[in-house]
Parts: C-alpha cells; structure tokens; sequence
C-alpha cells in the first residue's frame, strides 16, 4: 500500500536534508515548490517577469534565513508568505490587506507562445483551447494542482488564499466543465 506524502511534508523532508548538509536536495526543493511559489506570486496581480523575479527573491532569502526556520516542515509556508511579503512590498500594497481570493487573481498566459504552437499536436491545441475558456477561478486552480505530483490541498489552500475544504469540490467542478467541453468538441473527439 502507498502511502501519499504531502507536498509539505516532501519540502520539509528535503529542506531538512538540506540543513544537514545534503547540499543536493536544494535542487529538490527548488524543482518541488517553485511552480507553486510562482502562482502564489502571480496571485498577488504582478506580472510574469515580475513573479520570476519574487521567486527568486523568496529562494535568496531562505539560504539567508534558513537557520532562522525551526521546523522544517514550515519552509513551504515560510516561501508562500516570503513569496507574498514580496509582492505586495514591489507593487507598493505592503501596507494593504490583498485578496488572494481567485476570482481577482491575475492568471498567467495559459496559450503556450508560437515556438510551443509549432510543436503541438492537434488534440492539445483542442485541449488548451478550452483550458483558455475556463473561468480564471478554473484555470488557475488546475494550473496549481498541475504542478503538483500529489496534490497537498493544505498548501494549494494556502498558496490560493482559499479554505481548505473548496479546493477539492471546485477542483472536481472545473475537471467537470472541462470534460464536458472536451466531450462535445468533434476536434477532441475524432479519432487520431
């Protein structure tokens, strides 16, 4: 029997490692959160450029403070917190309360550019098409899961500002929407 470990639990154990001495498991975590610091960024209405920026800001400062961090298990809130605090302080609301709610969330651009066009099969071009059509609530909240090999909704949650309990029914209803537009389109339809 498997047993799912969550997402911040595998960053505790990897930033734990880390502390340690296991210089290695750095790219670990850095490969295991940063999607998932990226959109909490984005979810704070900066731009992508902007959001790379934070990321990499949020990772600086833990090699600065990772001493500083008692448990381990709480670097994945100590980076979404870092991730925010940055944001908010760039696009000068530091002072402000800011809604993470996803209904005012900034999404990124979902359409893969041309240099991804050219290399798409039709069924995934049919496929991003009706991701582009999801609500921004939708969207980015697939976009979030994506990321994440066994999707931990504690930290989706808190990443999104949402409570906890929404995250798997809204989950179920977008999987849903997008199944029912997969399912009525000829393009995704036909045989390849």
């Amino acid at each position: 029997m498997t047993i799912a470990v969550s997402l911040a639990t595998r960053a505790g154990t990897a930033f734990g490692a880390y502390r340690e001495g296991d210089t290695g498991r750095l790219a670990e975590l850095v490969d295991l959160l940063s999607p998932i610091l990226w959109r909490a960024a984005r979810a704070q209405h900066v731009c992508a450029a902007d959001a790379e920026e934070i990321v990499q800001v949020a990772w600086l400062r833990l090699l600065d403070h990772a001493d500083d961090i008692v448990e381990p298990a709480a670097v994945l809130t100590w980076l979404i917190v870092t991730v925010k605090r940055e944001a908010w302080r760039r696009s000068g609301r530091a002072t402000h309360e800011v809604s993470t709610d996803l209904h005012d969330a900034v999404m990124p651009e979902t359409t893969p550019g041309p240099e991804h066009q050219a290399v798409l099969t039709e069924r995934q071009r049919v496929l991003w098409h009706h991701v582009q059509r999801l609500s921004p609530t939708c969207r980015h909240l697939l976009c979030v899961i994506a990321f994440a090999e066994r999707p931990d909704y504690d930290s989706v949650a808190r990443a999104l500002g949402r409570p906890v309990g929404s995250i798997g029914p809204t989950r179920g209803r977008c999987l849903a929407k997008l199944r029912n537009a997969l399912a009525t389109d000829p393009e995704w339809c036909a045989e390849p």
